[in-house]
């Protein structure tokens, strides 16, 4: 993932992202509707449920990339970036409820077929649908990447699902019209159900994860040992602990050094380990503990066993 933006451009694409995702989830609600109420394909219905919820996420999504990019402040002095994770949480929250709406819906048709009709209104609106979904999902992909904003994310997870699912109607409306097949139209639907309930469960756990201070992937902890440990003047390093304040990187370490050394020399060691991981990772937080090298005392890495450190 790139980091290379600065706070500013994230913040102000991070809006626009989720400014755009709203207003594409209006304007496909309002077809899809027009859509289903032409055709009776269940298949539709079950896009436009998750159009619905659609809407709802976005505009999930759109306060709480209000609230993480608000300043530090004193009772919240490591910022608000976690409000990102509060939305995913809620997003698939209303994931899974769509699922289940459509996984009923799907079972009802089964015991009591529908006929579909109006199979070019269908076509049109879907591939329309398509269309629009999918370059949301371009520019979508393109702020996430740059920003590592998990309510992006968890929006343009939306989106790819709804991208896949308009597909995937549009094959069935081909397969009810050219072969009458109306039980593929149920068979979709009920594939796209379980798919947003799995969905869900993905974006659940990945923001739960961030939310229990998950730590970062190991080889982005093993660019930071390398750097420590390659500084002059350091003789060891211990007790490293980091997580992800939402696109900003938390660096927590202890550092072994001679213990004879000036406060004023050990604190420039600090210093020039804090550039080094800076020039990885620009917005990095990094807090440094000085222990003299030798120093027998308690700590985490004793009672943690098959970690990086």
């Amino acid at each position: 993932m790139s980091l290379k933006w600065n706070s500013q451009k994230k913040k102000l694409y991070k809006k626009y992202a989720v400014t755009a995702s709203v207003s594409v989830a209006c304007f496909l609600f309002l077809i899809k509707t027009f859509a289903a109420l032409a055709t009776g394909s269940l298949a539709i219905l079950s896009s436009l449920v998750d159009s619905l919820s659609d809407i709802v996420a976005s505009i999930v999504s759109f306060i709480a990339v209000r609230i993480s990019s608000k300043p530090v402040s004193c009772t919240h002095r490591y910022g608000y970036f976690k409000a990102e994770h509060l939305s995913a949480l809620v997003q698939a929250a209303f994931i899974a409820g769509s699922g289940v709406f459509v996984l009923y819906g799907g079972i009802e048709r089964l015991l009591n077929p529908f006929e579909v009709k109006q199979m070019n209104v269908g076509i049109w609106v879907m591939t329309l649908s398509l269309l629009t979904t999918f370059i949301l999902v371009l520019f979508q992909s393109y702020v996430a990447k740059h920003t590592n904003s998990m309510a992006v994310k968890a929006d343009s997870g939306h989106y790819v699902s709804d991208f896949l699912s308009n597909g995937a109607v549009i094959v069935s409306l081909f397969a009810v019209k050219f072969f009458n097949a109306f039980w593929f139209d149920t068979l979709t639907a009920l594939v796209i159900a379980l798919y947003l309930i799995f969905y869900a469960y993905k974006i659940a756990r990945e923001a739960t994860d961030f939310l229990m201070d998950k730590e970062l992937p190991d080889e982005i902890k093993k660019q930071v040992l390398g750097i420590v440990l390659k500084t002059r003047g350091v003789k060891g390093m211990h007790d490293m602990r980091t997580r992800d304040l939402g696109g900003v990187y938390y660096f927590e370490l202890h550092v072994e050094m001679d213990g004879t050394l000036m406060l004023e020399q050990a604190h420039q060691i600090c210093e020039r380990i804090e550039q080094k991981i800076k020039k990885l990772y620009p917005e990095a937080q990094i807090l440094i503990h000085q222990d003299p090298f030798g120093l027998k005392e308690e700590r985490l890495d004793d009672f943690l066993e098959n970690c990086l450190l």
